[in-house]
């Protein structure tokens, strides 16, 4: 398993909890029914879980995370927002239920932080009833592009793709996996991409205040100084440049992820 890169600071949970099955796995609402038995694969704030189980009611979701502490975070929006799911934690290389369990399997941002993404693709596989779907969304961070230039965003790039293949994870994962479902054998996989435009004021402030704090706290920005890729006064000045983004009038992000939907 490697490690999570992100960890669960509040400005992380900020940008997580906004993802909604909308914004985030529009690939996958045409392959759901109600009656659906749906797994979630690294369910984290359960925002996108949530959305998925009001879709497939009276199907049931099974929520899947790491760590007990991640699938609480699921568990609170699940209750916020009265809906129920099975609560399992348990290690994506090795899903912790029988074959052919699920109609649907679903992960969203998940592979890029594996340490063997096609196991973990091949466990879903495994899982998922003949005639179900595995649908899986994943950010290509080699991909992302913005305006206007800024050595600052150049440098919080490259310090973030120092630390996440550092911890095992592939942060251009979007554009590998069709290659990664076809090594792990799910048949005529539909390969396609979609992105998240941040470019209005209010989006702008949004996206790069919260990566402006990210950066300073959370355990991507630990992880930095404590494996000496920069030291604090260089985050600081990442921090900095994240705000300058935000606040020029023809500011414009985009965030590309790689999808893809197989039948099995």
């Amino acid at each position: 398993m490697a490690r999570y890169t992100h960890g669960h600071a509040e400005a992380v949970l900020r940008s997580h909890r906004w993802r909604t099955a909308e914004n985030s796995a529009g690939h996958l609402l045409a392959h759901l029914r109600p009656g659906t038995a749906l797994l979630d694969v690294g369910s984290g704030p359960g925002t996108i879980t949530a959305d998925l189980a009001a879709l497939v009611a009276p199907g049931r979701v099974t929520a899947l995370e790491a760590t007990p502490e991640a699938l609480a975070l699921t568990a609170a929006e699940l209750e916020r927002r009265g809906l129920a799911a099975d609560l399992v934690v348990g290690d994506a290389h090795a899903l912790p239920f029988p074959d052919d369990s699920f109609d649907v399997v679903h992960a969203h941002q998940v592979l890029q932080h594996l340490a063997d993404p096609v196991q973990a693709l091949g466990e879903m596989r495994r899982v998922c009833r003949p005639g179900g779907t595995v649908a899986v969304r994943d950010s290509d961070y080699g991909g992302f592009t913005w305006w206007p230039e800024s050595p600052g965003l150049d440098r919080w790039l490259d310090l973030y793709g120092q630390a996440a293949r550092a911890n095992g994870g592939e942060p251009d994962a979007g554009r590998r996996l069709l290659g990664w479902a076809r090594a792990a054998g799910l048949e005529a996989p539909r390969a396609g991409s979609a992105t998240w435009c941040f470019a209005t004021p209010e989006d702008r402030a949004w996206w790069g205040g919260m990566w402006a704090d990210r950066i300073l706290d959370s355990d991507l920005a630990r992880q930095l100084v404590a494996e000496g890729r920069c030291d604090a006064a260089e985050l600081e000045e990442v921090s900095v440049a994240w705000r300058a983004w935000s606040e020029h009038p023809d500011g414009w992000f985009v965030v590309l992820h790689g999808e893809l939907v197989a039948t099995v």
